[in-house]
């Protein structure tokens, strides 16, 4: 009777190993570039190709890095939480359009709205593995310093951008000068 038993457990014990692999995990992991300088690069803008950006144009600015693509079903789960954030938040926020094409980025702002002060076009995903994209969206909160203070994995909710994110930019915006100062001198 107990061996008609055992298969039965095994296959339980193994379907409860696989809900606990498959179960959501926190959308903050942790990150090797928290606490350092966000990784260098130099990027076309994806509305003009001729022009550039680099993390030390946004120096003495706290920006917002969103990594998304038009082929990314999450990305546009979180996009009208994205526009709402770019109306309310002083912080600028920088697209990184990441393993993508130009036109059928572009379509996509276009069709969907553009929260992003400028995006970034990096059609080989170089800049991503620099920055330790998992998969898109990921956002990245960079303070004046150009040091990266936080990673999200995932689509971003209200309910972080309410609790986590918009406090986070606001302490980050009105750091006191002399701190900053200190900071940046190693103070």
């Amino acid at each position: 009777m107990m061996r008609r038993f055992v298969p039965a457990a095994i296959f339980i014990a193994f379907l409860l190993l696989l809900a606990l692999g498959l179960a959501p995990r926190s959308r903050d992991l942790p990150s090797s570039l928290i606490g350092k300088s966000a990784p260098a690069f130099s990027l076309p803008l994806l509305d003009a190709p001729q022009q550039t950006l680099t993390p030390a144009d946004l120096r003495g600015r706290v920006w917002v890095l969103n990594v998304w693509a038009s082929w990314c079903g999450a990305c546009r789960e979180e996009h009208p939480i994205l526009m709402q954030l770019s109306r309310t938040a002083r912080t600028p926020i920088y697209g990184l359009d990441y393993k993508d094409g130009r036109e059928d980025a572009s379509a996509w702002l276009t069709r969907h709205g553009n929260p992003y002060r400028s995006s970034l076009f990096d059609a080989d995903g170089r800049v991503g593995i620099d920055y330790g994209v998992y998969g898109v969206p990921e956002t990245f909160v960079i303070d004046r310093r150009g040091v990266v203070r936080h990673k999200h994995v995932g689509p971003l909710t209200e309910e972080f951008v309410r609790n986590k994110l918009l406090p986070m930019l606001v302490a980050l915006e009105n750091e006191p000068q002399a701190a900053r100062a200190n900071s940046e001198t190693g103070g």
